[in-house]
């Protein structure tokens, strides 16, 4: 898949959400990032972009030094812009810090399409390659795109292509990290299925001891969810709670997904 069109797409709404939220002039919350304000959110994301343009135009091959903040290309004046220490900044949003997200994320894209994504570049997976960083960012431009939109009122699905890929992302990259950062308890052998209503895809993960195991739909499970890829991917994100997808099996079990895969 080609994740550039994705990724500009995402951006270009999120900078679109931004912008009507600071027409509000006090940064609205957003309800699916607990203690943060619309300025937080974009303060967050425009960070991440400029972290990965620092390693794909660097052609970093290890871990940057993030104590050095001269990658965030901030202006001199910082009035009224989010301190995350702070958070939530609840202040209007300063124009110029959507300026500067719109600038990074024009960066990142620009770099996107300049690169071979099999270029070796350091992440935090187990693929080190660029190609990694577009496919990680467009999933998180969309999902923090719903977030923006969220908080003010207007949040639409995400793409049914990206989100089904956000899916298997989730298995395969962000499940195994998020147990191995926060020392998850081991599975006991819990089969979550997970059923695409708006297209084929079927998912079956099963936690075995310290391993995610990812299989197609078929065979025996403990409890299946059912909703468009867009729900899906957002149950996982912890956007929208499981009543909001059709819920079948066994509800202890599925209270322990996010004791098995806990949020970072």
């Amino acid at each position: 898949m080609d994740f550039v069109p994705h990724f500009h797409r995402e951006v270009v709404a999120f900078e679109a959400a931004a912008r009507r939220a600071a027409e509000a002039g006090e940064a609205p919350m957003v309800p699916s990032c607990p203690g943060w304000s619309v300025a937080d959110l974009v303060m967050h994301l425009g960070g991440a972009h400029r972290m990965v343009v620092r390693i794909l135009r660097e052609r970093l091959t290890e871990p940057p030094d993030l104590a050095d903040f001269s990658f965030l290309e901030l202006p001199e004046d910082l009035q009224g812009w989010p301190a995350p220490e702070h958070a939530p900044n609840r202040g209007p949003m300063p124009p110029g810090l959507i300026d500067w997200f719109a600038e990074g994320a024009a960066q990142l894209e620009s770099l996107f399409r300049e690169r071979d994504p099999g270029e070796k570049v350091w992440t935090w997976s187990h693929e080190q390659t660029t190609g990694f960083w577009s496919r990680m960012q467009a999933i998180e431009a969309a999902g923090h795109r719903w977030d923006a939109e969220n908080a003010i009122g207007a949040a639409r699905p995400v793409e049914a292509e990206l989100a089904e890929d956000a899916v298997t992302q989730n298995f395969t990259v962000m499940a195994p990290a998020r147990r191995a950062r926060t020392q998850a308890p081991p599975g006991s052998g819990e089969r979550f299925r997970f059923r695409q209503s708006d297209g084929p895809g079927e998912w079956t993960v099963r936690f075995d001891g310290d391993d995610v195991h990812l299989t197609d739909g078929t065979g025996p499970c403990d409890v299946e969810l059912a909703g468009t890829a867009s729900d899906l991917m957002l149950f996982l994100w912890q956007r929208i709670p499981a009543d909001r997808l059709e819920v079948n099996g066994d509800q202890q079990v599925l209270d322990r997904y996010f004791t098995l895969a806990p949020p970072l």
